[in-house]
């Protein structure tokens, strides 16, 4: 089977409230991929952090966009693109996204892929509680951008869905 040109790496744990944001929208993300016939070329991974052996998923990638929640992140979401970054961090995971990339070139020796990540406004983290209702309403923001996205997953296209986002943050 060939290796999909796009891969989405989605973290949090189901059981830390708001930090279920990443799972729970992957799995939304994979019934819409499966509903709407676009699975094809998109290979979705969910973990609870991201790990340096996560690097291995990104080799031979087009395109990787990474979902997380954040506590200080501004609603509903940031959409943003990364940059390798090995003293990067961005969330309270085990690596970030950008220290992630940096990972790549010393075991492939190939740049990273393009990667964007989107990071969900959460507000509670705690054990054992449920989805906040502002986490649930940023969510949905989310899906609808996650869609709007994977209509067309290409790197230009991500790009103009981040300008256009900057400009209306900038208008209000």
């Amino acid at each position: 089977m060939p290796l999909a040109p796009v891969v989405v790496l989605a973290c949090g744990n189901p059981s830390r409230g708001d930090d279920a944001l990443g799972p729970l929208l992957l799995d939304r993300l994979q019934a819409w991929l499966d509903a709407s016939g676009r699975a094809v070329g998109v290979e979705l991974i969910g973990d609870f952090q991201l790990q340096v052996e996560h690097a291995l998923d990104l080799v031979g990638r087009q395109l990787v966009l990474f979902i997380d929640a954040g506590q200080q992140t501004p609603a509903p979401f940031v959409f943003r693109r990364l940059r390798a970054d090995a003293a990067s961090a961005y969330s309270t995971h085990a690596l970030s996204p950008e220290a992630l990339l940096a990972v790549l070139p010393r075991i492939d020796q190939q740049a990273p892929p393009p990667a964007f990540v989107l990071c969900v406004r959460g507000e509670t983290f705690v054990l054992g509680e449920g989805l906040s209702a502002a986490a649930t309403a940023h969510g949905e923001q989310a899906f609808e951008l996650l869609q709007q996205l994977l209509r067309q997953p290409d790197v230009e296209h991500f790009a103009r869905q981040q300008s256009l986002l900057d400009s209306r943050a900038a208008d209000g």
